[in-house]
Order: structure tokens, then C-alpha cells, then sequence
């Protein structure tokens, strides 16, 4: 079933979580979501647990900035995360190995 809007997608972050994926991994991703669908959250991965929540994380490891748009294109399939990112759709700061590893860690 595909994500309608930003809040739902982020609340099926836990359920999609791939935890052996994230074994050893200790990171904070901060998901900073633009336009009126939008927000801010972040998703803690630590010790193979996944939380999320809304809002600012302190130090975040990497930072993710796109539209709300762009953010259900990708978590739906519809748009491909490289080429967003190519094309200045998706913006990344902090660790973009990182970042490149969040369709094995989540599998939407």
C-alpha cells in the first residue's frame, strides 16, 4: 500500500525497518521534509533498534532535505533516490555513505 502523506510514511518507518542490516550501526538520520505536507523527523538506528520521532535531533550523523513530494516519490518508488539527488531534488549533508544506505535499512 502505497504512503499518502508524509506523517503516514514515517510512521511505517519502524515496520519496514531491516534490523539485520542495521547491526552494529549507531546513526541519526534527520529527515528534513519541506512544504505544507511536510516537517521534521528524525530516525535513530542503534544496536539494531530503529525509533522515530518528530522534531530536531541534537547531532545528527547525516541530514536529508526534499519536498514532501519528492519524500513519498521515493518511499513509493515512484522516484529514484539517486536521481533526485542528482538532479538537487534531494539535498544531503553529513554522511552521504550513509545516506546511501537507507534502501537497505528501510525497505518501503
Amino acid at each position: 500500500m502505497a504512503a499518502t502523506n508524509v506523517k503516514e510514511a514515517f510512521e511505517k518507518v519502524t515496520e519496514v525497518f531491516n534490523t539485520s542490516a542495521a547491526q552494529g550501526l549507531d546513526a541519526a538520520f534527520q529527515f528534513d521534509i519541506t512544504g505544507d505536507e511536510g516537517g521534521i523527523w528524525n530516525v535513530i538506528v542503534k544496536d539494531g533498534v530503529c525509533q522515530v520521532q518528530e522534531g530536531t535531533h541534537d547531532e545528527p550523523t547525516v541530514t536529508l532535505t526534499m519536498s514532501a513530494e519528492d519524500w513519498l516519490g521515493m518511499v513509493n518508488k515512484e522516484l529514484n533516490p539517486m536521481q533526485a539527488f542528482m538532479s538537487g531534488q534531494l539535498r544531503v549533508s553529513g554522511d552521504i555513505m550513509l545516506a546511501q544506505r537507507i534502501p537497505e535499512l528501510f525497505s518501503f
